[in-house]
């Protein structure tokens, strides 16, 4: 996936040889210390974290850590799992809340923003602070962290300190939270929160993917360490870019390819201003960068659109565009794990130009690897077709999918493909049963 948005969107980060490492230990500590602070079911502060692409989470688990580290009885919880009656009861709540969209809140704390917020609670009991993690490239920079904010306010809450705001990861804000926290915990030995360096690679092929196309070009790009071993990641993760253009603001991509195929491969269109200007990472990966020159990379557990406990159920994937990297990902993951209950639904312009990974595609489901190809090419018939046509068009089957266990992931573009897929899929399936897919995280969305 190429996150067309310019700048992008940002993310602390897992990532290479000893970085990665630590980054990893860091990460179990928050676990270990959270887990040892739920011993009894029962914390004096709750860390709660609204999650689109795991950013929030991280946060929160290391947020949870360093009141561990101070002797406090902590532990994180998703936003999904804070009941009404929880949420009424308890004392001291941290939330670390994402926006998704313009505005809006993370698909794991849609039931929250919908339900809950919309209840006339007394929360005169509860001391929170809260953190919002934004983007302000976006006109509702931050929105749904200010609107909890607001509505904790209004039904009594007494904030801590003031809402701190976060635009693209920003390091000073990140700090002034950190502070706030160790003050707090009463402590200074805190988990350390900084992002691994970047890694360097260099990119070892180059292909355009769409010659002809009438949309702008997209590239798949293939890299490799320069020096060092091919670090880890799984099928979701996302790999960030620092270009020379513009350092201070890592591009994020999603990983196309996994490890045992022996290079990280991204899916990249080539960026083009409202001002005719070419985006600063996309035109450097695309077009300029040699594959002698030194790429910044590093990479980022996606924790929301991995497998993880999916890993043995039916894969519906459905995307658009440059969205097939995260889900060709996905999809050769279960292959090569023998599973072939998988099915593909996806977009784009011509099928003559843009039949991403066409061959890849008609092998696996000649050889089983996909039970299932639906496509459409939006231009090539008289009336626009999209994929989230497909899904109404499959409704019964998607629903015998569903049915027999099928977790669902949609990969692509947040303007018109994510929001029709999510209608259509509403329609399909019923609210209900689209939310309780949510919750058990049979539903996960990466969308841009």
């Amino acid at each position: 996936m190429m996150l067309t948005i310019d700048p992008v969107r940002w993310g602390s980060a897992l990532a290479l040889s000893g970085g990665y490492l630590a980054m990893c230990f860091a990460f179990w500590r928050a676990r270990a210390g959270a887990r040892k602070a739920t011993a009894t079911g029962k914390a004096d502060w709750l860390v709660v974290h609204a999650s689109q692409t795991g950013s929030a989470e991280y946060l929160a688990e290391q947020t949870a850590a360093t009141l561990t580290t101070g002797g406090l009885s902590a532990r994180a919880a998703c936003m999904s799992a804070l009941d009404p009656d929880t949420l009424s009861k308890a004392g001291r709540i941290l939330f670390i809340a994402s926006t998704y969209g313009e505005g809006d809140a993370p698909d794991s704390a849609a039931r929250f923003a919908g339900v809950t917020m919309g209840a006339g609670l007394d929360l005169s009991q509860l001391h929170y602070a809260v953190l919002a993690l934004g983007d302000s490239s976006y006109t509702n920079y931050c929105g749904f962290g200010r609107a909890l904010d607001g509505w904790l306010t209004a039904h009594g809450a007494t904030p801590l300190f003031e809402r701190i705001d976060v635009d693209r990861g920003n390091a000073a804000a990140l700090a002034a939270w950190q502070h706030h926290i160790g003050r707090l915990a009463g402590t200074s030995d805190a988990p350390d929160w900084e992002a691994p360096s970047y890694g360097e690679w260099r990119i070892a092929a180059r292909e355009l993917a769409n010659p002809g196309s009438a949309g702008a070009p997209l590239y798949r790009i293939a890299l490799v360490p320069l020096d060092a071993a091919l670090p880890a990641w799984e099928a979701g993760d996302l790999a960030q870019v620092s270009a020379p253009a513009d350092p201070e603001h890592p591009r994020e991509y999603s990983i196309a390819s996994l490890p045992s195929e022996g290079r990280l491969e991204l899916l990249v269109r080539l960026q083009r201003r409202e001002d005719g200007s070419l985006g600063a990472a996309s035109s450097w990966l695309c077009e300029t960068a040699s594959p002698d020159e030194v790429v910044r990379l590093r990479i980022r557990a996606h924790a929301r659109f991995r497998l993880n406990g999916n890993a043995a159920r039916p894969l519906i994937a459905i995307g658009n565009g440059s969205g097939l990297a995260g889900l060709r990902a996905l999809l050769k993951s279960r292959i090569d794990d023998g599973k072939g209950d998988n099915w593909l639904l996806f977009g784009e312009r011509n099928a003559a130009h843009d039949f991403l990974c066409r061959d890849e595609l008609q092998g696996w489901l000649a050889s089983g690897d996909l039970a299932r190809l639906d496509l459409a090419f939006s231009r090539d018939q008289a009336a626009p077709r999209y994929v989230q046509h497909l899904v109404r068009e499959q409704a019964q089957t998607l629903r015998s999918w569903v049915d027999g266990g099928a977790a669902i992931y949609v990969c692509g573009s947040l303007q018109g493909m994510a929001g029709g897929v999510h209608e259509a899929l509403t329609e399909v399936l019923g609210a209900e049963t689209l939310d309780a897919l949510t919750a058990e995280g049979r539903y996960r969305r990466d969308v841009y």
